[in-house]
């Protein structure tokens, strides 16, 4: 019976070996095609003639290190302790937009970190969609939401232009790129050498527009222009071999901002110089941390640079939906909320899902407090 009851376990045993050798092959398979793709042929001379792309590299105009010496200690150490304040203590509220509102004007609907739509003069621009479950290359392993989308890919309003600032997997998804390209028939605008990875992905030629920075396209009747920001790229162990940029949104009346991934630098200034005012600005505020001060900004850094760039309206972005840093999960908020304060700047702080009219916007009511 002894080994009757042995050998039954070995073959148990055996089984679930081999089903979870099966179930991390099958997750694994998509990783190759998520790493993305090289610039080659006639986007690869793009790049070597970009002021920008120097030695194989796409460079800062202000030098930014991306994780100091001196903070990976500290943050090895601070990352085993006090997890549990990294993450929401209940159900983030997430509603479910109207897509059916009348277009015209300026409104924005934030689903949550960076991705949101914002209707400009009665089209439609939607910015770094991530719908997926995970900012990763694995479907197993990685930063996994912290709320759903607020709105499935197949209900969303139809689209004019989707907008890509950099190819970090918390910005470009390639599941929901894939999604998209079947889905909408808009094109994607992007960084220099980004669209390798959409290529790879089964994005039409046609429907890929790169820019430098500096240079713009005109979609639909509105005007993008690629402008700076202080950032990194990659989605390997290859760094830099695409660019990252800040968006410039300019209807034939309104006018919108988008910061991207980046650290403060006087270039903001410069952007609301040559393109300024701007109606709203989606502005950066979380994800920050003392070892990487120059690719992240801080919540006060994210007011100063919708000051900057001469903003009406401020919307947060980049926090609450995936745990990326050391600070509290409602931290961001807080301090982006207290800095517009001090620096009397309108701000608008929606839920997952909201949409805000631009120019009747809701009044701040604290609503991530209740689960930091």
């Amino acid at each position: 019976m002894a080994k009757q009851a042995s050998e039954r376990r070995g073959r148990t045993g055996m089984w679930v070996a081999l089903a979870l050798g099966a179930a991390a092959v099958w997750a694994a398979r998509d990783i190759p095609a998520q790493l993305g793709a090289r610039a080659s042929g006639e986007r690869r001379d793009r790049l070597n003639r970009s002021p920008q792309f120097l030695d194989g590299k796409f460079r800062n105009t202000v030098p930014a290190i991306e994780l100091t010496a001196a903070g990976v200690p500290r943050v090895a150490a601070a990352a085993m302790t006090d997890r549990s304040r990294r993450r929401p203590s209940g159900p983030v509220p997430v509603l479910r937009p109207d897509t059916g509102g009348d277009p015209d004007g300026l409104f924005v609907t934030w689903y949550g970190h960076s991705s949101a739509l914002v209707e400009i003069d009665g089209r439609r621009v939607l910015l770094d969609p991530v719908w997926s479950d995970r900012c990763s290359p694995s479907r197993l392993v990685g930063p996994k939401r912290l709320h759903e989308p607020p709105i499935p890919l197949r209900d969303l309003p139809p689209i004019d232009a989707v907008l890509i600032s950099h190819d970090h997997y918390d910005h470009l998804d390639m599941a929901t790129v894939r999604n998209l390209v079947d889905l909408q028939s808009a094109p994607f605008l992007v960084p220099l050498g980004v669209g390798a990875h959409l290529e790879r992905w089964g994005v039409p030629a046609a429907r890929i527009v790169e820019l430098d920075w500096d240079e713009r396209v005109t979609v639909a009747g509105v005007e993008f222009v690629a402008t700076a920001a202080r950032h990194f790229s990659g989605r390997g162990f290859a760094r830099d071999e695409t660019l990252w940029a800040s968006w410039v949104i300019a209807g034939p009346t309104r006018r919108a901002f988008y910061s991207g991934d980046t650290g403060y630098f006087p270039g903001f200034a410069e952007i609301g110089e040559r393109h300024g005012p701007f109606d709203v600005t989606l502005v950066q505020i979380g994800a920050y941390g003392e070892a990487w001060p120059d690719i992240h900004m801080l919540p006060e850094d994210g007011v100063a640079t919708h000051v900057d760039v001469r903003g009406g309206l401020m919307i947060p972005v980049h926090w609450a939906t995936f745990n990326l840093a050391l600070h509290d999960w409602a931290e961001p908020a807080d301090r982006a909320w207290a800095e517009a304060k001090a620096r009397d700047v309108r701000l608008a702080v929606p839920r997952p899902g909201e949409r805000v009219d631009v120019d009747d916007p809701p009044a701040v009511d604290g609503w991530w407090q209740q689960l930091g």
